[in-house]
């Protein structure tokens, strides 16, 4: 048996994971890459692999790092079932076409730049009608039921307590145990249970997004966005929250519910919540009809008090344009909940544009901001920003409450890895950035345990549990991509980055005219 990392391999998204093993290949996960890690796709615009040749997709969430390409796996050739838990399956129900429609509406935009540029147009990644064909892939399963999908491979999920539905993925192949962690939850997250703990493994594959860190909130998180809220209402302006459209969107409206039902900020009683996420509005209706089997305790017992999570009476929804547009024209201080959560897509860019230049304005990240996305350069301060071709400098306060993560902390999966006895037969860390995926293996080996940081491509036969480094070689970026990236990025760093910048580029033209 082989283990392929194709994706998330030392970089935080585009999770994907080909395992091979006689005549059958399966993967874990097909997630789309995002931010900087976007840049690090090793085949433009496919896979390494057939995707005609992929037997089945084992799916541990629904999210786009995780799920984002399956509809393009579908477009390729795939014929297989995708699986998953019930809820995942309900949510990329909903999550498949919005991407194929933001993938068209991208591609668009981009085309039109293009042709005024005399170059070639592109084609979308994959459309709408790709997504709804892979809708039809999908092959739910309850958690911890054990199905044996094909011969000597078998499957069972089990709640991984980071989204509604997500799963750490256990699988039999041939004589082995696999166990996928997929991203862990944190304890104690609003609405959903906590992540159930694997004692027993051959082989471990798992996530470590935050690896080299502890959530460091002193307060909880309500606590903490109850303080943030307070201060934002005071200074008078909108308060923009850019939320990821599944799960995060959901929580927040949950913990403003619960503080409504309270009155534990009076002010907060006439101010319009707006969702303004045609994903987000969908999502949360899945959440609503979710409830058995999902929520955890706390969330039941609110709900059999009659609290309204998703339906508060200042909660206003904001599903066409016109109605997003007019968010803008509405001159009430507003909450805006609007995604993609990174800023990098969708209607938040608006909200981003009208608000962030204001100072009595307020952007509340909730997330986790990816390198390379707008969300990170706003949060990392930068002195100016691009949105829309716009140059605008942010004046407006930047909050970020990490409490919200999704994501266990170093410490949470230090104690998820710890259920597992030293004695399997190897580790493997991914889902990380570079310099944290490496740190966290080198962490476990003084632990005792066998763990390796693999790179993008390795692959690792479990025979003999070494890799053979059969890699393809990534493809680079066009000049004109990279000329284009510089261009953008000068417009949005700090005056000292700008600065050492111009000298770099200044010493290189120095170096071309001496030779």
């Amino acid at each position: 048996m082989y283990i392929t990392f194709t994706g998330a391999a030392r970089c935080v998204t585009g999770s994907c994971t080909l395992i091979e093993t006689g005549d059958k290949k399966i993967l874990v996960d097909c997630g789309l890459r995002q931010g900087a890690d976007a840049k690090k796709t090793p085949v433009k615009d496919g896979f390494v692999f057939d995707a005609g040749q992929i037997d089945a997709v084992f799916l541990t969430h629904a999210h786009i790092d995780h799920s984002g390409l399956i509809p393009l796996l579908v477009k390729k050739g795939f014929k297989g079932d995708v699986f998953c838990t019930e809820a995942t399956s309900r949510l990329c129900s909903i999550m498949f076409p919005d991407g194929g429609h933001i993938q068209e509406m991208e591609t668009e935009w981009a085309n039109r730049k293009r042709r005024r540029a005399g170059k070639k147009e592109i084609e979308p990644l994959y459309t709408i009608e790709d997504a709804k064909r892979a809708i039809t892939h999908l092959s739910p399963l309850d958690y911890g039921e054990r199905k044996e999908v094909m011969e000597d491979i078998a499957v069972r999920f089990i709640d991984a307590g980071h989204l509604l539905g997500s799963a750490s993925i256990e699988l039999c192949v041939e004589d082995k145990k696999l166990v996928f962690s997929g991203d862990i939850g944190n304890k104690d997250k609003p609405i959903i249970k906590d992540p159930i703990y694997i004692e027993d493994a051959d082989i471990v594959i798992m996530e470590s997004t935050y690896g080299d860190r502890n959530h460091k909130d002193l307060l909880p998180t309500d606590e903490q966005l109850k303080i943030a809220l307070i201060a934002a209402l005071k200074r008078g302006g909108n308060i923009v929250i850019p939320s990821f459209a599944v799960g995060r969107t959901q929580e927040v409206l949950y913990a403003i519910s619960i503080m409504l039902e309270e009155n534990s900020i009076p002010e907060l009683q006439k101010v319009p919540v707006y969702i303004d996420s045609p994903l987000g509005i969908a999502a949360t209706e899945i959440f609503k009809s979710s409830s058995k089997g999902y929520f955890d305790k706390e969330a039941m017992a609110y709900k059999s008090e009659g609290v309204k999570f998703f339906s508060f009476k200042t909660l206003v929804v904001a599903q066409s344009v016109d109605e997003s547009k007019a968010i803008n024209f509405d001159k009430r201080q507003k909450i805006i909940i609007s995604s993609s959560g990174m800023c990098d897509a969708g209607r938040i860019k608006h909200h981003l544009k009208h608000n962030i230049w204001r100072a009595d304005s307020t952007v509340l990240f909730v997330g986790y901001q990816a390198r390379g996305t707008l969300g990170r350069r706003i949060l990392d301060g930068a002195d100016n920003i691009r949105i829309f071709g716009e140059e605008i400098r942010p004046r407006a306060t930047i909050k970020r409450i990490e409490g919200f993560s999704g994501h266990a902390d170093r410490e949470g999966l230090l104690e998820w890895i710890g259920h597992f006895p030293t004695s399997v037969s190897k580790v493997f860390v991914n889902h990380g950035e570079n310099s944290v995926s490496m740190k966290f293996a080198d962490d476990l080996v003084a632990l005792g345990y066998d763990a390796v940081s693999p790179e993008l491509l390795d692959t690792f036969d479990t025979k003999m549990m070494i890799s053979d480094h059969r890699k393809v070689a990534a493809v680079q970026p066009e000049p004109a991509d990279i000329m284009d990236e510089l261009s953008s990025k000068l417009g949005e760093v700090s005056k000292e980055q700008k600065r050492r910048m111009e000298k770099e580029l200044e010493n290189l033209l120095k170096k071309w005219d001496k030779e």
